[in-house]
């Protein structure tokens, strides 16, 4: 049976975290994903991890910027092995970086090749999340997640599938190219057209546009071992959570 994660950045406006993660747990989610905003604050790690054991979560996977991951490697080790985080994503650039040539785009695979090491040492997987960004072609016809994963082998990626449709692409050619590196995805919806304006175009897994019986079959043949629900602007965080966790339950 497929366990399923929850994206904390899906419930940023929805505050005290406290009461997000026992919403969670009862929901029956068993992981979250961490997000920047959540290791600001190293003395409340501990909190953190009460706050999860006494809901029944786990926290296996979190996104980490290019800065901190690059310039406190300590400090990002000191949190994943408090937390007990195995994966480490890098989730995007800032958007004034985003349009590069594929030379841009291949440096940045090789940088983040360079700063993984310390977290390939420590036995971690360290990789990279998309966005659309990446799939606008260079000069060359490359793609820029191409290039960004010609960094390293061992660089793994996240895969938000939804964001590849957003870029134009078709989700099933992506998971195939990079089966063997997909170490996680983004399970989220996109509405359709002209719909939930206010919730900039996504949708509930199940109530939107996504083929997800087919994408998570797709899915399933990867080397995939987390599966985060996402949703990056709901009006309601419980809405999203319950009918996203009942849809996925049944693919």
């Amino acid at each position: 049976m497929t366990e399923f994660s929850y994206q904390l950045y899906s419930s940023r406006n929805f505050p005290p975290l406290a009461d997000t993660l026992k919403m969670l747990g009862e929901l029956g989610y068993t992981q979250v994903e961490g997000y920047g905003g959540l290791f600001a604050d190293l003395g409340a790690l501990d909190e953190l991890k009460a706050d999860l054991a006494d809901n029944g979560l786990a926290m296996p996977t979190g996104h980490f910027g290019l800065d901190m991951v690059r310039d406190q490697p300590d400090r990002v080790l000191q949190i994943a092995e408090t937390i007990g985080v195995e994966a480490i994503f890098v989730p995007a650039i800032p958007a004034e970086e985003r349009s590069k040539d594929a030379a841009g785009w291949r440096a940045l695979g090789e940088t983040l090749a360079r700063v993984a090491e310390p977290y390939w040492k420590a036995g971690l997987t360290f990789g990279w999340h998309n966005h659309a960004f990446e799939f606008v072609e260079t000069e060359t016809g490359e793609m820029p997640l191409d290039l960004i994963m010609a960094g390293d082998p061992k660089l793994a990626l996240e895969l938000d599938v939804a964001w590849v449709v957003r870029g134009g692409q078709d989700p099933l050619v992506w998971i195939d190219k990079f089966a063997d590196r997909i170490a996680a995805a983004h399970i989220k919806d996109i509405a359709p057209e002209g719909e939930c304006a206010d919730e900039d175009g996504w949708a509930d897994v199940g109530h939107g546009v996504m083929d997800w019986t087919a994408i998570m079959a797709a899915l399933r043949k990867t080397n995939a071992r987390w599966f985060v629900m996402e949703h990056d602007n709901p009006k309601d965080h419980s809405r999203f959570a319950s009918r996203s966790i009942e849809t996925a339950r049944g693919l």
